[in-house]
């Protein structure tokens, strides 16, 4: 989690977009639940904001909704990588 940075969107428009680190993905855990909806959140504030249902804004962007509690965000393993034997 130490390459994490405290705000991410995956919105290029927005000034937290980070499109190398969203293509190496980021997964969040959101009040100790896993999110797959998640637009943008921020570590030191609490909050995420995640898509309500598939509503779309004038612009053709998701609407969404934000949610405060505890946020952990991190690195998803790459899905070649994993070793068994």
């Amino acid at each position: 989690m130490t390459d994490l940075p405290d705000r991410l969107s995956n919105d290029p428009s927005s000034p937290y977009y980070d499109a190398a680190l969203l293509e190496r993905g980021v997964g969040i855990r959101f009040k100790g639940v896993e999110k797959t909806n998640v637009e943008e959140y921020c570590v030191s504030e609490g909050w995420v904001r995640v898509a309500a249902g598939t509503a779309k804004d004038r612009f053709g962007k998701p609407m969404t909704v934000k949610l405060q509690g505890p946020v952990e965000p991190y690195l998803r393993e790459p899905a070649g990588d994993s070793e068994g034997a």
